[in-house]
């Protein structure tokens, strides 16, 4: 008995370094086939074995499949089939090798890339509060950051340049003290609250989901309205996924609703909030941004002339917060935990 890994560069642009993670585990485990294709291989995946008997585990990653393919797996007994979706299997085909008594295995959750979403959502906070992009980008320009003649302030006490890095129109300084706002307390947002709670925010989330233990686990308050939870906040951060039942789950009024000056931090997906409403808030320098997605509010990409770039009071990253290393290697052994020994 052995198992057998399959993987096109189809996959492999999306999900680097994963397919040779579980390469590595599945050697330890015993006989392996290994089989990297070429870029120009349109063959179906029986065309890539000579003779696949004795197979009883399989992954096929980014290759075409047949039903003559799956019947040549007469062995078969587990396998996970991505054709050229490379995000979820196709249901034809896990129906179809549930017909021949093969457990097709796949995720249980998104977990894979919650440490990099949510570590991302750290570091554009963080960011945004001490503005350390505008400041890298300033400094590469001029001298002007520098000369502390420049920041000289008749109010009493400001020390003089403090507020370089500090604007006092928006939330700005360190998370701790913070009033810190969360919708969702899944994968992601049970991260950000509990290393922000750590920081020494005061952090309350809303999830009707959720049982009570996901709140103790995080620090986080339980509120129970998203009214309730957007009424104080410095900084709100939408972080759950988007469905059909959360597009717009953040709606106009509870933008509206935002005290001036708030940072919303958006990682997940931007659809979560009405983007019209945050836009304009935005725009009008009443709201501060961090983001790394911006569907429904901007479009991906963003255009170039779109004035939400460039802003002192925006932060902002490529859609790329679970796209790490350590991300596609969790998607790995996410997946091989799910199957049995051969």
């Amino acid at each position: 008995m052995s198992s057998a890994i399959v993987v096109h560069p189809l996959f492999e642009s999306v999900w680097p370094h994963a397919a040779d993670h579980l390469r590595r585990r599945w050697e330890k485990e015993g006989p392996l086939e290994y089989h990297r294709l070429d870029e120009d291989h349109d063959d179906p995946l029986g065309a890539v074995f000579d003779d696949p008997t004795g197979i009883t585990r399989l992954v096929s990653l980014g290759v075409p499949v047949t039903d003559d393919c799956l019947d040549a797996f007469a062995d078969l007994e587990q396998a996970t089939v991505l054709t050229r979706n490379v995000y979820e299997p196709d249901e034809e085909i896990v129906a179809a090798l549930e017909d021949r008594g093969v457990t097709h295995r796949w995720h249980d959750s998104e977990g894979f890339w919650s440490a990099s979403v949510a570590e991302l959502a750290l570091g554009l906070t963080i960011g945004a509060l001490r503005q350390i992009p505008q400041k890298h980008a300033s400094i590469t320009r001029s001298h002007d950051d520098w000369d502390r003649e420049l920041w000289e302030s008749e109010v009493p006490g400001a020390g003089g340049y403090q507020y370089v890095a500090d604007p006092p129109s928006h939330t700005h300084g360190t998370i701790a003290g913070k009033r810190v706002r969360i919708v969702g307390v899944g994968n992601i947002g049970s991260r950000y609250a509990d290393v922000t709670d750590s920081l020494g925010a005061d952090v309350a989330a809303y999830d009707p989901y959720a049982d009570e233990p996901c709140f103790h686990r995080t620090g986080a308050d339980r509120i129970h309205s998203l009214e309730e939870l957007v009424a104080d906040a410095e900084i709100f951060a939408p972080m759950v996924p988007l469905t059909d039942g959360t597009r717009g789950l953040v709606d106009a009024d509870l933008v509206r609703a935002l005290p001036d000056g708030t940072l919303v931090v958006l990682v997940t997906r931007a659809g979560i909030v009405d983007g019209d409403a945050l836009r304009e808030r935005v725009l009008a320098d009443e709201l501060a941004l961090a983001a790394d997605v911006f569907d429904g509010l901007a479009g991906e990409p963003i255009p170039l002339d779109d004035p939400l770039l460039g802003r002192e009071n925006v932060v902002h990253t490529p859609h790329v917060a679970g796209r790490t290393r350590h991300a596609n290697e969790q998607w790995a052994v996410q997946l091989a935990d799910r199957f049995e020994p051969a």
